[in-house]
């Protein structure tokens, strides 16, 4: 019997089930081997029966916490897919700055209509099997986590830096071409794709581990670069993470 698969969504574009959706038509094979019970953005069949559950976007409101509790009661594996889902992503940008008047900017005067709270990553609410990590999320990277949980292992991520990959496709570095990366503190898994195309990392797939951060600054200081500019830059997709690691909590 193939293993029953669901996919959610929680606050996100949903780009990395789009990618999923462009994966399994250019891998048709993949739905031979799983059953796909529950996917809103490619069917409106449902089960809440399922082994694997696929989650993308993070927790942004109280109200999330219960349903993502209870597809981890429900599931045996659960995959964070995405930035959003692994690092809190764009949506925690927010984390930093007062809630309220992040709700008074957004929403005026009508603020305290919408649920909301500091933005999470999955891992803040419940255990996470293992991530699929970026935005949105590779192709290939996914098809290697499905045929790793259908041989019964769990998918593993780089845990070395891009700069690795970049090296590796020969690529120039973009310090020396006059622009600036995070490569050298993001995780790698993605082939450098973005140094690739002429730009530079953002760290969509998240910090490795030990980060340099003092470092990373001081190299995008000698390039020009403000402290509003790094702060910014190191904000994009890293602003859970590097919150985490100073002890600051969302205000």
């Amino acid at each position: 019997m193939n293993p029953k698969v669901a996919f959610f969504e929680f606050t996100s574009c949903e780009g990395c089930q789009l990618t999923v959706l462009d994966t399994l038509q250019r891998h048709p094979e993949l739905l031979e081997v799983i059953e796909i019970v529950q996917f809103r953005e490619a069917m409106t069949e449902r089960s809440d029966d399922y082994r694997i559950a696929f989650i993308e976007g993070s927790c942004t409101r109280p109200s999330d916490e219960a349903k993502i509790r209870e597809i981890r009661k429900q599931a045996q594996i659960v995959i964070a897919v995405g930035a959003c889902a692994h690092l809190g992503g764009i949506n925690a940008i927010r984390n930093r700055m007062p809630l309220d008047d992040v709700r008074e900017y957004v929403y005026g005067e009508k603020k305290d209509w919408f649920e909301t709270y500091p933005a999470r990553p999955l891992s803040a609410v419940i255990k996470v099997d293992a991530v699929i990590p970026g935005c949105p999320i590779d192709r290939d990277e996914f098809v290697m986590a499905v045929t790793h949980l259908l041989q019964g292992r769990m998918p593993a991520i780089p845990d070395y830096p891009l700069c690795i990959e970049c090296k590796l496709t020969e690529n120039v570095c973009m310090f020396l071409r006059g622009q600036t990366c995070l490569g050298p503190i993001t995780r790698a898994g993605c082939d450098a794709i973005c140094p690739s195309c002429g730009q530079g990392c953002e760290g969509c797939r998240g910090l490795i581990p030990s980060p340099n951060l003092g470092a990373i600054k001081e190299a995008l200081r000698e390039r020009g670069m403000t402290e509003e500019q790094i702060d910014a830059r190191l904000s994009l997709f890293l602003t859970y993470q590097t919150m985490q690691m100073e002890g600051v909590t969302p205000a």
